[in-house]
């Protein structure tokens, strides 16, 4: 499922202050190479059992990811249901309590990047 209208896509930050506040808001920086990093807050099905994993990728503008100063610019916000051994299925229902999870951690990312 992808997310539109978040406020988050062209948002630009250092790669220091977005770890930070990614930190802040539940996320953690996943996959990354030199120049794109996936972050990932996992949010748990308490009623279902299942796993979802809200997922901002970046791309660096300026720079490599290697340094803290590098500026990178968020290009896409999207959820996946975690699948068995390791995965993400975007396609299929997501509950509302997931979705205003998801809606809560998106928002507070981006109160901290504009802060």
């Amino acid at each position: 499922m992808i997310f539109e209208n978040t406020g988050l896509v062209g948002l630009k930050s250092d790669l220091l202050y977005l770890d930070e506040s990614a930190a802040k808001a539940g996320f953690i920086r996943w996959q990354w190479e030199y120049y794109r990093a996936t972050y990932d807050c996992k949010i748990e099905d308490h009623q279902n059992g299942g796993e979802y994993f809200l997922r901002v990728n970046t791309r660096a503008v300026e720079g490599k990811l290697e340094k803290p100063d590098s500026i990178l610019a968020i290009e896409a916000v999207y959820l996946g249901k975690a699948t068995f051994p390791h995965g993400l299925e975007y396609d299929s229902p997501v509950p509302q309590p997931i979705l205003d999870t998801a809606a809560q951690r998106i928002l507070e990312l981006k109160e901290l990047l504009e802060a």
